[in-house]
């Protein structure tokens, strides 16, 4: 398959996008937390609390309305570079080609395809299982419990920070959402890519509702950095 023909299959940056999110926040020991590819670890450092590695793990929808809707697990270390916070996803997978090819290709995002049930129609509880391809049985399933909802609607923003080829690949996220409280039990196969979850809580869960993003710069944003970083 030629290279032209696989950027048909996805849409070009920024991707706008809607839906629904399910993120909880575990601390790990800094020796049981997912590694960093080389290239990142050489320009950030993970974010500690307590000498406890922050690592953040959500459920997705995305929904109609956007470029694309699929369904999405992914873990993502919090680190700094420099003094500025980053979020880099380690473990993710999707069920559509075109976001595992897009989000590989443009952003340095390592998708992989899985098959999810994510059942939020019967609120406040979320039920989501997650199969990898062939492999049987779910490798992590959770159950997330919906409380409080926050009045009003939030801004969203930080920066992904992820090894494309040999460099760090730096990608904005914009949006807004509504916010619940939110608890959530989750269960990872110890012996399966997110087994360093495994018998763990998180100190912090929530619902980030009816969301939009903007991920990624537009072309003439793309533009204006090249010519700000040119000699």
């Amino acid at each position: 398959m030629g290279a032209d023909t696989v950027e048909g299959m996805y849409p070009p940056e920024p991707w706008h996008l809607r839906g629904q999110m399910y993120l909880s926040v575990f601390l790990l020991p800094t020796a049981q937390a997912p590694a960093l590819p080389p290239v990142l670890g050489a320009a950030v450092r993970p974010l500690t609390v307590g000498g406890r590695v922050a690592v953040g793990a959500a459920w997705v929808s995305y929904e109609p309305g956007g470029v694309l809707h699929y369904r999405e697990l992914l873990s993502a270390v919090l680190v700094r570079e420099g003094g500025r916070p980053r979020v880099c996803i380690t473990d993710i997978w999707v069920d559509s080609v075109a976001s595992r090819e897009g989000g590989r290709r443009l952003w340095g995002i390592p998708k992989e395809l899985a098959e999810f049930t994510l059942d939020a129609e019967s609120d406040p509880l979320v039920d989501a299982t997650i199969t990898e391809p062939g492999a049987g049985g779910p490798f992590c399933s959770a159950l997330v419990r919906l409380k409080r909802r926050m009045p009003g609607r939030f801004p969203l923003g930080f920066t992904v920070a992820q090894a494309l080829g040999e460099h760090v690949k730096r990608t904005p996220v914009r949006g807004r959402a509504g916010l619940r409280t939110a608890s959530a039990a989750w269960r990872p196969e110890p012996d399966g890519p997110l087994g360093y979850l495994a018998g763990r809580r998180p100190v912090l869960t929530l619902a980030i509702t009816d969301f939009w993003l903007v991920f990624g710069r537009s072309a003439e944003d793309r533009a204006k950095r090249r010519e700000r970083s040119a000699p």
